[in-house]
C-alpha cells in the first residue's frame, strides 16, 4: 500500500465514520424530538400544579384562621364556665347561710 492508497483510505474511513455519526445524530434528535402538543400538556400541568399549589395555600391559611378563632373561643368558653363555677360555690356557701340561719331561727 502506497502513500496515496493510504490517504485515501484513510479518508473514505474518515467519511463513513463522519456519516455514521450523522445518521445517528440525526436518529437520536429524531426520537428524542419534543413535539408541540407535549410542550402544550406540559404547560397545562404546570399551569395546573401552580393553581393546586394555590388552594392549598389558601386552605393551610383558612385552616389556621380558624384553628385561631376555635382556641379563642374555647378560652373564653373555659373563663365563662369558671366564672359559672365561682358564682354556683357562692350560691351553695350563700345557701347554707341562709339554712343555718333558718334553723337557727327555727330552734329559737
Amino acid at each position: 500500500m502506497n502513500r496515496t492508497e493510504f490517504i485515501i483510505t484513510t479518508a473514505i474511513i474518515l467519511f463513513v465514520a463522519f456519516a455514521l455519526g450523522w445518521f445517528a445524530h440525526w436518529v437520536l434528535h429524531r426520537f428524542s424530538r419534543i413535539s408541540q402538543s407535549d410542550l402544550n400538556q406540559l404547560e397545562k400541568m404546570s399551569q395546573e400544579l401552580h393553581e393546586a399549589e394555590e388552594t392549598r395555600d389558601q386552605a393551610i391559611t383558612y385552616l389556621q384562621q380558624r384553628e385561631a378563632e376555635l382556641t379563642n373561643q374555647l378560652a373564653q368558653t373555659e373563663a365563662e364556665l369558671g366564672a359559672a363555677m365561682e358564682g354556683l360555690r357562692e350560691a351553695r356557701h350563700e345557701a347554707e347561710e341562709l339554712r343555718a340561719y333558718v334553723e337557727r331561727q327555727s330552734a329559737s
